[in-house]
């Protein structure tokens, strides 16, 4: 049982603030992913600057399994929609991939 990443990247829509949009993070940790089996951790990163910057978030889990079942852990939440509604979904990119080997 390896440990699996959700690794996405994405650009905000215009009207969002970066302000924002963490608080909509925040949520949607608090109520649905951080209570989905097997969480472990979720990290922001952002890559040439706030404003229209590309965001890529990696969400580690204790196994693939769970990982794939947390992709329908936030259907139908208001947490979740608030914070999908923050993003060009055009411009998200996901991977699932397992861990390997730390160097």
């Amino acid at each position: 049982m390896a440990k699996t990443a959700w690794i996405f990247s994405y650009k905000l829509k215009k009207t969002v603030t970066p302000e924002e949009f963490m608080e909509r993070t925040q949520a949607l940790h608090d109520a649905v992913i951080s209570k989905a089996k097997g969480f472990l951790s979720w990290e922001h990163y952002l890559q040439d600057g706030a404003q229209d910057g590309t965001w890529t978030d990696f969400v580690l889990w204790e196994s693939e399994e769970d990982a794939r079942n947390a992709m329908e852990a936030g259907q139908g939440q208001e947490a979740a929609e608030a914070f999908y509604a923050c993003i060009r979904m055009q411009t998200c990119r996901a991977l699932v991939s397992q861990f390997v080997k730390k160097y």
